[in-house]
């Protein structure tokens, strides 16, 4: 029997949370937010959010702002050179003295000599300096974005590639981008910064996979624009290759055999020309003697022997080109739609869907490298953009009439003409 004065037991239950970042602007949430901190009036707004646009300052993505490089650097610049200028406070104050003056109240002139007093030596300060001291500056001031703590707690300006040199802010032709104090010995370079400080572009440098072993040829895991792949050594243009979604994890046997692709299969009993199979821009696939046929995934370009090449390219050969609606691949699910994501291949090339837009992929973009946020941002732009111009416009269909109310169609009376004036007959002559 329990004891009715032992003090009542406590239990304990250890339970996880993650705090969630708020949710990036959209049009109208920009817009309220300008309102509420001053800045700007209704009539300006537009303008001010195409310029974002316009200059590449931003980009939309699910119709929502996400920072560009751009967007970034001239941020950090206008932050750390011309601070007083960029409050929230003194924009709110200037437009407040802009409206003064448009009452007649305020001598504008007088608004302008006090605004250059300052503003004049500022940018007089900073053209001064060389660009290399400018550079040095934002590297300061963006050192918590650029060089986020490392898990190991080491030096976050360590270069992961050579150990020695020491990573800082570089400008380029192709813009900003993290480079190693040793270069031309050492010759890492990472993205400027992905959103946060965090990601794979923007933590993670050259991984070394092991070395070749006919060449000696380091063998490196890198991150690129248009996603992971791995290089052979150095130099202008080393060998590289993609690393496909399906393909297991990576290491050193893996990495060389994607770099020694296409693979060749062997020759064809009837033809004696070549099979090969590779990684093209598509997916997995079979060649021969300009035939194409597809394969299922990436280990079978590795493993698929002669008899199932054959029988493959044959099958491909009876059903034709291409033209079914299945999709090449599936990249996840749209925040507009809820449905997938899917990328296809069409008449006029490659495209993304998501059962509500259809957007094309622009040249120069690799569709096996595409990526379920660059698809978002694809099909934000084009349903953004509209119905395609330059169609031919068809006449609005009448509207229709109540019944009963329906007049006859006559034909408008015609102005009847004036009768000719008699002519006067001639007066004889007095000669007559």
């Amino acid at each position: 029997m329990s004891n009715p004065s032992a003090p009542a037991t406590l239990g304990a239950e250890a339970a996880q949370h993650f705090t969630q970042p708020p949710p990036r602007y959209s049009e109208a949430s920009l817009v309220k937010r300008l309102e509420e901190l001053g800045i700007g009036r209704p009539s300006t707004y537009a303008s001010i959010l195409q310029v974002l646009r316009d200059r590449a300052y931003v980009r939309m993505e699910a119709r929502r702002f996400h920072p560009e490089e751009k967007g970034r650097l001239v941020t950090a610049f206008l932050e750390r050179f011309f601070a007083r200028w960029v409050e929230y406070d003194f924009t709110a104050g200037l437009e407040d003295e802009l409206d003064r003056v448009a009452e007649g109240s305020e001598d504008w002139l007088a608004l302008l000599r006090r605004f250059w007093a300052d503003f004049k030596p500022a940018a007089d300060g900073v053209m001064e300096r060389f660009p290399s001291e400018v550079t040095a500056a934002l590297d300061e001031h963006l050192a918590g974005l650029l060089y986020p703590p490392r898990a190991d707690g080491g030096d976050p300006r360590q270069c992961p590639l050579c150990g020695e040199g020491r990573l800082g802010l570089r400008t380029g032709r192709f813009g900003a981008f993290v480079g190693c104090s040793r270069y031309p010995d050492c010759k890492f370079t990472r993205p400027f910064a992905s959103e946060g400080g965090s990601g794979e572009a923007a933590t993670a440098g050259p991984e070394l996979l092991g070395h070749d072993p006919a060449t000696g040829l380091p063998v490196t895991r890198r991150a690129g624009r248009f996603g992971a792949y791995v290089q052979l050594g150095e130099g202008e243009k080393p060998p590289r290759a993609s690393i496909p979604r399906d393909a297991g994890p990576l290491d050193l046997e893996l990495a060389l055999r994607l770099l020694s692709l296409p693979r060749t299969v062997g020759a064809h009993p009837e033809t004696g020309q070549p099979i090969t199979a590779a990684i093209g821009r598509y997916g997995p696939y079979l060649a021969h003697a300009g035939k194409y046929a597809r394969l299922g995934s990436t280990a079978e370009v590795f493993e698929v022997g002669m008899n199932a090449a054959v029988v493959a390219l044959a099958e491909a050969a009876q059903r034709g080109p291409r033209r079914s609606a299945e999709p090449l691949r599936t990249l996840g699910d749209s925040p507009v739609t809820g449905k997938p994501v899917a990328l296809m291949q069409g008449r006029f090339g490659a495209y993304v869907a998501d059962g509500a837009t259809n957007a094309t992929l622009p040249k120069g973009m690799s569709p096996e490298a595409l990526t379920l946020d660059e698809a978002l941002a694809l099909l934000a732009a084009r349903a953004a953009a509209g119905p395609a111009q330059g169609k031919a416009r068809t006449r609005p269909a009448a509207r229709a009439k109540p019944a009963g109310t329906a007049k006859p169609k006559t034909k408008p009376a015609t102005k009847a003409r004036p009768a000719a004036k008699p002519r006067a007959k001639p007066k004889a002559s007095p000669s007559s």
